[in-house]
């Protein structure tokens, strides 16, 4: 289970799992603030926003390099990034000003305890199912023969499925061409979703974009065989074509990065 929908969302297993937690975290201060002290109600509230805030900058902080040539992704909160220690911190800080009590303390934190279980349990549930092979189905390539994503085995890739009238999958595209167009030791596949060759060959003239191996997925066989939902999606598989990790969203330079590092790729 690599993505859950419920109605028209659709959410990554991690983002699944940060949203039941911080869902279960809300309930179970909402009844402790009635049954044991109301501190605790302002106490959530403010813990709450405190450990986000301090979660993105401290995300920030360790990727200020790449933050200082584009400042205003600090605020692209959807790309996502966060720091679990400095977001502990946070809640930590806030709770020195509200929580006066033992007992109030005590109850917080079984209420935080309970949240942070089934936020880590249910993360590794829904990533049960990493480790799927690479799809042998051959795809039409805008520019070249067929080729199938395990064409690509015996080096790490990355594998972006977008579609032209996609807007996040338009903001991401500069950055997967750029890191795709400068390094060697990781194959990019852009698999397009459902659009034609002219449709797709005026949109990269239009924004002046040039991939290499762009995939044609009429049928949408790639995201039906990794069992994902919604565009974009990047794709991050081993050397030997399994699945590493998953990517939904509009994904950051720091996420890329990382994710391609994490495969063995050089930095």
């Amino acid at each position: 289970m690599n993505a859950i929908a419920i109605g028209p969302f659709v959410f990554a297993s991690e983002q699944f799992a940060a949203v039941l937690g911080i869902f279960t975290f809300t309930i179970a201060t909402s009844i402790l603030a009635r049954r044991v002290d109301p501190i605790i109600g302002q106490w959530s509230t403010w813990a709450l926003i405190g450990g986000l805030v301090a979660a993105r900058l401290g995300h920030v902080a360790l990727h200020w390099q790449s933050f200082a040539a584009e400042p205003m992704r600090i605020f692209a909160f959807w790309q996502g990034g966060f720091q679990p220690i400095a977001g502990f911190v946070g809640v930590l800080l806030v709770s020195v000003f509200f929580i006066r009590s033992l007992k109030a303390g005590l109850a917080a934190a079984g209420a935080l305890g309970l949240s942070l279980v089934l936020w880590v349990g249910v993360t590794q549930l829904t990533q049960a199912t990493l480790g799927q092979p690479a799809p042998t189905i051959a795809l039409q390539q805008m520019d070249g023969p067929p080729l199938a994503v395990s064409d690509v085995i015996g080096k790490p890739a990355v594998v972006n499925l977008w579609a032209s009238w996609c807007p996040p999958c338009r903001r991401e595209m500069p950055l997967l061409a750029e890191v795709a167009a400068s390094r060697d030791d990781v194959a990019f596949l852009f698999v397009n979703q459902g659009e034609g060759s002219e449709t797709i060959r005026a949109y990269l003239a239009k924004e002046n974009l040039k991939l290499d191996r762009v995939l044609l997925d009429q049928s949408m066989q790639i995201p039906r065989h990794y069992g994902s939902m919604g565009l974009p999606i990047t794709l991050f598989l081993r050397a030997d074509g399994t699945l590493a990790s998953m990517h939904m969203g509009e994904i950051s330079r720091e996420a890329l990065n990382a994710a391609i590092e994490r495969l063995g790729g050089s930095t």
